[in-house]
């Protein structure tokens, strides 16, 4: 069973940043897993996608698989030392169109798979409820099923860590 880290935190806390920190411990083998469909169409994001690029060593690969996660890293070849998966959120709005109760069977398969794998992974999320309720029906239903998926993947990690201002505060 793969040894599963949770991070999460507020936007801009240094999540990416920490599992890039911690994964780098695993050699050169690790795989950015991105859960973002990068010919979206959306610049600002894939600015964001380029600048966090940068920031991991060159010898990483990424893989996107905004789909199904866990088979895409299974069938990945040369199998790699570690995966980081960034983010929840992220697979969460590409799959808004989706009931909450697929939505959350989905999230349990990708957690299934990922505790199965033979090498550690990095899950990242976002604590996107600190702020005030929002007024816009759908905006809070992301809210919600955010926290949803973050308490569960919390739940099946060996370790959960909570990232705000850079500093990283153990949960478990």
């Amino acid at each position: 069973m793969a040894d599963l880290i949770f991070l999460t935190g507020p936007t801009r806390s240094g999540k990416s940043r920490r599992a890039v920190d911690i994964a780098a411990a695993w050699g050169d083998g690790v795989v950015f897993v991105a859960t973002y469909r990068s010919d979206s169409g959306d610049p600002e994001m894939a600015d964001r996608v380029h600048r966090h690029r940068a920031e991991r060593p060159a010898a990483w690969r990424t893989l996107e698989a905004p789909d199904d996660m866990a088979q895409a890293l299974r069938e990945l070849r040369p199998a790699p030392s570690g995966a980081v998966i960034d983010s929840i959120v992220l697979w969460l709005a590409d799959r808004l169109d989706q009931d909450d109760a697929g939505l959350i069977a989905a999230w349990e398969r990708q957690l299934d798979g990922l505790r199965a794998a033979p090498h550690p992974v990095i899950v990242v999320g976002d604590e996107t409820g600190w702020g005030p309720v929002p007024m816009d029906k759908e905006l809070r239903r992301f809210r919600d099923l955010a926290g949803l998926l973050g308490q569960r993947t919390a739940a099946r990690a060996s370790q959960a860590w909570l990232m705000v201002a850079g500093c990283a505060l153990r949960l478990k």
